[in-house]
């Protein structure tokens, strides 16, 4: 079932839409050095052994995980002697290269340094992490992303209709197996397969249902729909249960989100504007945890960035909480637009451009670090505004320290 060719690929086509560096090295029998980064089943061996087929080589395959330095010295000895004999290259396949200990990728360097072995390696892990700079600065980077449903489903497909290259005999499969076949597998097109298989091994020609792909992924069916009102149901749901401070009923929700197939960079979003709404500055930190949470789905993907999204959801929910920032500026907002826009004044507008002195534009504002305290007790706020409060901070958290240095902030102004 794995494709022969381009043509046949499924995804990946931000790496080989046609004229791409990759589909031109491939399609002109002259592959390069590269590392193929993504999760799995999005077809990193796939296209190693295309590359290989178009050139014509000798095609050797290891993995980091049993292959050793003496595996390597056999694979470049081999390499040199086809090289000698009839001038065939060699593209050497490493699977997990990540798995190389700094000794094991350095044996590897002279060879593809000088060109006698054309190394395709593939990782699951950011190889910028893993991969020795040396070997990376002489490999392109590649990095494939996790398959829609829509291509998983198009892979399932394709394997029930080619009974030569598919799986043979198979008995129909209703519409509802194969779309939670597409939507379980995570994008991964090796799990929807091999669950189709086990499922026609076990069905005897009966038709295949939703039961039967359940028991063959050991995933129950979910009723989630990531374009309907079940996507926000459960995100309601979780963002509640998250500022209610329930972290196990913060987890399952995000359990099932992540189980669905929702998109991680959307409950990534979700929690960074939860760390302002609901946490604010009760605890800062939260801010910083969601942002960092975000960037790991997008470096990481998925199925590891789960875990961040876990660890950020129980930050989240046991955090404490304040929506005094959230209410202050739906305060001033209220303000504007009940009264609009008042004009600053003077000393607080902008002064540098010519001609801004003969306005008074920053004439006779007061610097605060050149201020005792360095507070200078000169109005900020438009004349109209004078007295107002906006910001009414809890007795929460980090907010609770924040109220105490308002309240001295106030009163010693105050008293000027």
């Amino acid at each position: 079932m794995r494709p022969r060719s381009l043509d046949e690929v499924v995804g990946q086509e931000h790496i080989l839409g046609l004229g791409s560096a990759l589909r031109t090295a491939i399609e002109s029998g002259k592959p390069h050095s590269a590392i193929l980064y993504g999760p799995p089943g999005s077809g990193k061996t796939t296209l190693a052994r295309i590359a290989a087929a178009g050139a014509k080589g000798a095609f050797e395959e290891e993995s980091a995980v049993n292959a050793g330095k003496a595996e390597i010295r056999g694979v470049i000895e081999r390499a040199r002697e086809r090289r000698q004999a009839n001038g065939r290259p060699t593209i050497l396949f490493l699977d997990e290269i990540h798995r190389f200990n700094k000794a094991q990728q350095d044996a590897l360097l002279p060879a593809v340094e000088e060109g006698l072995l054309t190394l395709i390696g593939a990782t699951t892990e950011n190889p910028y992490f893993e991969v020795n700079s040396a070997l990376l600065s002489r490999a392109q980077i590649y990095e494939l992303r996790p398959l829609e449903p829509a291509q998983v489903e198009e892979i399932v497909r394709r394997a029930l209709s080619d009974s030569e290259r598919g799986i043979p005999t198979s008995p129909p499969v209703s519409e509802q197996a194969i779309e939670m076949l597409a939507s379980r597998s995570g994008g991964d097109a090796r799990v929807a397969l091999s669950g189709l298989e086990r499922a026609v091994e076990k069905a005897d020609g009966a038709e295949i249902g939703v039961e039967a792909i359940e028991d063959a992924l050991q995933r129950k069916a979910l009723d989630y729909d990531r374009q309907g009102d079940r996507h926000y149901d459960f995100v309601s749901a979780w963002i509640k249960a998250t500022r209610g401070s329930d972290v196990d009923a913060s987890l399952y929700y995000l359990a099932v989100m992540l189980e669905g197939g929702e998109d991680p960079r959307f409950i990534a979003r979700r929690m960074v504007v939860l760390a302002s709404e609901d946490v604010g500055n009760a605890d800062p930190q939260a801010l910083l945890v969601a942002d960092a949470a975000a960037r790991a789905v997008d470096r990481v993907g998925l199925p590891e960035c789960a875990l961040n999204l876990a660890q950020a959801t129980v930050y989240l929910s046991l955090a404490p909480k304040s929506n005094a920032s959230y209410k202050a500026l739906g305060a001033a907002r209220a303000e504007v637009r009940a009264r609009g826009a008042k004009t600053p004044p003077d000393y607080l507008r902008d002064a540098h451009y010519p001609g801004a002195a003969k306005l008074g534009r920053g004439s006779g504002y007061r610097y605060p670090h050149d201020e005792p305290g360095g507070l200078s007790d000169q109005p900020l706020l438009p004349e109209e505004l004078r007295g107002s409060r906006f910001y009414e901070p809890t007795d929460r958290g980090f907010e609770a320290e924040l109220g105490r240095r308002l309240a001295a902030l106030r009163q010693r102004l105050d008293n000027t």
